[in-house]
């Protein structure tokens, strides 16, 4: 989902190695790449076997996507490099923003962010899980974040962050946070 919001190094997929294109699925999705997050159409490319036995399964999980949306679809599916390129930008330059305030602080660091609209924060010298530090900044500051124990145990300790509001909006909600693990790191 993320191959147009990489900023270190370069997307391969799997199905180019070397005798991979017959064991492996790629998912894609317009989600990322063309800003439609939330309208839920994408593809699947792999194995005619594997394609066909998903075709039975979505026959029984999902009834069909509107029609606005395909028509959306077909729309961004004629756009270039460029458009990506439009969509992908503010994600980049809100990832230098939050890297740049973590960076001027010694409590909270950055997990290194090569792509995505996303970035994890190590909170753990707070003392506080992510579940308790993100509940925190809800309750004290109203700044929602995603504790990272939702995506597992390796993740436990830090929170995410969604890149996904205005940059002033979002340098002030990382002040607050930063603000916060300042204080519970006392």
């Amino acid at each position: 989902m993320y191959d147009t919001q990489l900023w270190k190094g370069t997307h391969i997929t799997p199905r180019a190695l070397p005798g991979m294109g017959e064991c492996t699925l790629v998912i894609g999705s317009l989600s990322k790449s063309h800003a439609m997050t939330g309208s839920r159409i994408g593809w699947v490319v792999g194995p005619e076997d594997a394609i066909q036995r998903m075709g039975d399964l979505m026959t029984n999980t999902t009834y069909g996507v509107p029609g606005f949306v395909q028509e959306a679809a077909c729309f961004a599916l004629t756009q270039d490099a460029a458009f990506e390129a439009r969509i992908a930008e503010p994600f980049r330059r809100r990832r230098d923003l939050v890297l740049a305030q973590v960076a001027r602080q010694n409590v909270v660091r950055a997990i290194p962010a090569d792509g995505a609209m996303y970035i994890m924060l190590d909170i753990r010298a707070t003392g506080l899980s992510g579940e308790a530090f993100a509940t925190k900044l809800l309750d004290t500051h109203h700044v929602a974040v995603m504790p990272g124990e939702s995506f597992g145990e390796a993740a436990a300790g830090h929170v995410r962050v969604a890149l996904t509001v205005a940059d002033d909006r979002l340098e002030a909600a990382v002040a607050q946070l930063l603000d916060l693990a300042r204080t519970c790191a006392l």
